[in-house]
């Protein structure tokens, strides 16, 4: 690492994570440091001070190998999208190159991607981000989704695909994607029946997979019977759901609990993956009166910094995944991570307790946006509808019946909102119920269940006959 070079100088020029490969690799070579000191030169506060001027960036060591992981990790779901010469959505790669040079140039080290990410793009863009950097400057993450096939063939597939899409000879970090539908039984005609797993413990054993570790959806009864089977194969890592409203709130249908799934692993002193530490972002924009109680609390903090420090103050906690879209998010996120500071115990008990309990009373769907159960093959914005409810929801503008204060503003509101979000022939009216995207959803959400009460809602805030919700 060249010390001569003065790397805010550096990031001014550059600007906001535009920076060309062979510096902003210095930085992430790094991250074997128990810390990684950063500079950056932007977000300037009113007293004319740079919050992200210097700070260290947290890293949790991962007992079964050593690895030193930055607390946050990113989540590479949810680049932004454009269109090419015919018209095809493809990712943004200047907008993915940018935002991980400046990632890695401020010590985030741990990139998760899946080959069902995207609309199957995710991994590429991935891999072309990150190839103009230092291979021993982080850590990649990806996943067997063979979900919708039993097939050796097509887990082979998906395997050999991710190596070259990715551009390694070796992955950091590999889970068995989505496991909890069918418990042992789903796991066994997935994984085992086929010879999948043990291709993958031999793969394991020659060091083309470093850690090999499972991500879960689903019920108690199907997390036992998976865990269980640590004992026999040795994971190295788990992937589990927790925010601080999962933590006691878990539908336990969709998922469980937090607070369990975390004790068990605890037991077994597993290291721990987080997603959806703001439940598909709607702990960084929740209700009213929710933000009223937390900027009480410390006007200071930004909303999704108290979800990030829930999951970063349990100890077991390896990292926490953030899929970071635009540049003021990932900004926004280092500064809760760098110099970290867990919450204390009342701000915990704040948070699982007095803030969860406001937010289990609002009626959204658990939809966390992450598009498996797109392209709909008749057209429907299936996460954009729900995305659009939820954001009403937690907004406060949503009408409930006609005896509401102020109803028929936020009947129009809501109408004319719906037809801005949502193309006409996009809306939830065009659903035929085919079910095609139930298997796909991770929150095994009742896809067109829940789009027909949508439809239902909007045909009576249309009918002016809303009398209940």
């Amino acid at each position: 690492m060249n010390k001569n070079i003065d790397r805010r100088e550096f990031l001014k020029k550059t600007g906001e994570g535009a920076a060309i490969a062979g510096a902003v690799a210095m930085a992430g070579a790094c991250a074997p440091k128990k810390t990684v000191e950063t500079v950056v030169a932007n977000t300037v506060t009113n007293d004319g001070k740079d919050p992200l001027e210097t700070g260290k960036m947290e890293l949790r060591t991962n007992p079964g190998n050593g690895d030193q992981v930055s607390l946050l990790g990113y989540g590479c779901m949810r680049f932004t999208m454009k269109k090419d010469s015919n018209g095809k959505d493809i990712v943004d790669q200047d907008n993915v190159n940018n935002l991980i040079d400046y990632a890695l140039a401020h010590g985030v080290n741990y990139f998760d991607t899946a080959p069902v990410y995207l609309q199957g793009q995710s991994e590429k863009a991935v891999g072309i981000a990150l190839k103009r950097h230092p291979r021993n400057s982080y850590y990649i993450a990806t996943k067997m989704s063979n979900q919708s096939s039993n097939d050796r063939k097509v887990a082979m597939h998906l395997y050999n695909n991710s190596f070259k899409n990715l551009q390694t000879d070796y992955l950091d970090y590999y889970l068995l994607h989505s496991l909890g539908r069918g418990g042992a039984l789903g796991f066994k005609g997935r994984f085992e029946d086929n010879g999948v797993l043990d291709f993958l413990l031999e793969e394991r054993e020659k060091g083309k997979i470093r850690q090999l570790g499972l991500s879960f959806h689903g019920d108690q009864k199907s997390f036992d019977e998976i865990i269980a089977l640590h004992d026999k194969y040795h994971w190295d890592f788990v992937q589990i759901q927790m925010n601080y409203f999962d933590w006691k709130h878990a539908d336990g249908v969709r998922n469980v609990n937090a607070e369990y799934l975390y004790e068990e692993l605890d037991k077994r002193e597993l290291p721990i993956v987080i997603m959806e530490p703001l439940q598909g972002g709607r702990l960084s924009r929740p209700a009213e009166n929710v933000v009223n109680r937390l900027k009480e609390r410390d006007p200071q903090a930004s909303l999704a910094s108290w979800a990030f420090r829930f999951v970063g103050s349990y100890p077991r906690v390896l990292t926490a995944l953030s899929g970071m879209v635009y540049m003021e998010h990932l900004q926004d996120n280092l500064r809760t991570f760098m110099d970290f500071k867990p919450l204390t115990e009342d701000e915990k008990t704040f948070l699982d307790t007095e803030i969860a309990d406001i937010m289990a009373n609002y009626p959204t769907i658990d939809c966390n946006d992450c598009k498996y159960c797109m392209p709909c093959p008749y057209g429907i914005d299936i996460p954009g509808i729900f995305m659009h409810y939820n954001n009403n929801v937690n907004k406060g503008n949503f009408p409930r019946n006609k005896e509401q204060e102020e109803y028929q503003k936020l009947r129009r509101a809501y109408l004319v909102s719906y037809d801005r979000a949502i193309p006409t022939l996009r809306q939830a009216s065009h659903c035929v119920g085919c079910r095609q995207c139930i298997p796909k959803c991770p929150q095994s959400i009742q896809i067109p269940r829940q789009l027909r009460r949508i439809d239902d809602y909007v045909e009576k805030l249309k009918q002016n006959t809303l009398t209940s919700e």
